[in-house]
């Protein structure tokens, strides 16, 4: 396996136009209010530019991940490690750290700071003291899935090599919660990202700059 270790109540995500909206605010410490977001102006996948759809069919991708992981996860819960169940585990965590991250890094790259600049340009943040934008939310979501990917990681690691079996089962019980919670945190910031980041990135980013993201992208792979 890869070696992760070199790896609020209020939520500004919560709100799509704070600036003049009075819709209701959902929040991620409540799940399905979460996954429930006030009334947006749409859009659809096949109206994104293509450069937000290639980000949604990765997210796509990733969510099938997840769920075998999290089918994983309940299996082991239930059954135990088999060595199957150990393949599977070693599966996702080859994805996470050669997709996921990835996938983060890209965002990170060329998406979020021209994002971030055009949010605050319209008055999209919040306001406390500091001008937070949903973007800063989806950032401190990719730091947080990196260090739990890498305390999920080194449980599992751990479990298996403790000689004394309760010992080892404390172990292998905390690195079972924290690998749903890192399921639930990836399945809520994708989310996020498609139902809400994305829309307000093909409202606010020019299709010539996005173009250049996608041209840039296209490079990389070449």
């Amino acid at each position: 396996m890869h070696d992760f270790n070199k790896l609020n109540e209020t939520d500004p995500l919560k709100r799509m136009v704070e600036k003049e909206s009075t819709q209701e605010e959902f929040s991620p410490m409540d799940p399905p209010e979460a996954f429930n977001p006030p009334n947006l102006d749409k859009v659809e996948y096949a109206d994104m530019h293509p450069y937000l759809q290639m980000l949604m069919d990765e997210h796509r991708a990733a969510v099938e991940v997840l769920n075998a992981f999290e089918a994983v996860l309940l299996d082991i819960r239930q059954n135990g490690v088999s060595r199957e169940a150990d393949k599977q585990l070693r599966d996702f965590f080859e994805y996470f750290d050669n997709h996921i991250v990835g996938h983060n890094r890209k965002e990170e790259k060329a998406l979020f700071p021209l994002l971030r600049r055009r949010l605050l340009e319209s008055g999209e943040h919040g306001r406390g003291a500091e001008a937070v934008t949903g973007v800063d939310v989806l950032e401190d979501d990719h730091a947080e899935a990196l260090q739990l990917a890498a305390v999920v990681f080194n449980f599992f690691a751990l479990a298996s090599r403790l000689p004394d079996a309760a010992s080892r089962a404390v172990v292998m019980d905390a690195a079972l919660e924290q690998g749903k919670s890192l399921v639930e945190l990836l399945k809520l910031h994708i989310f996020r990202e498609d139902n809400v980041v994305f829309v307000q990135a093909h409202r606010l980013i020019d299709k010539t700059e996005l173009d250049a993201m996608l041209l840039e992208n296209r490079q990389l792979l070449l």
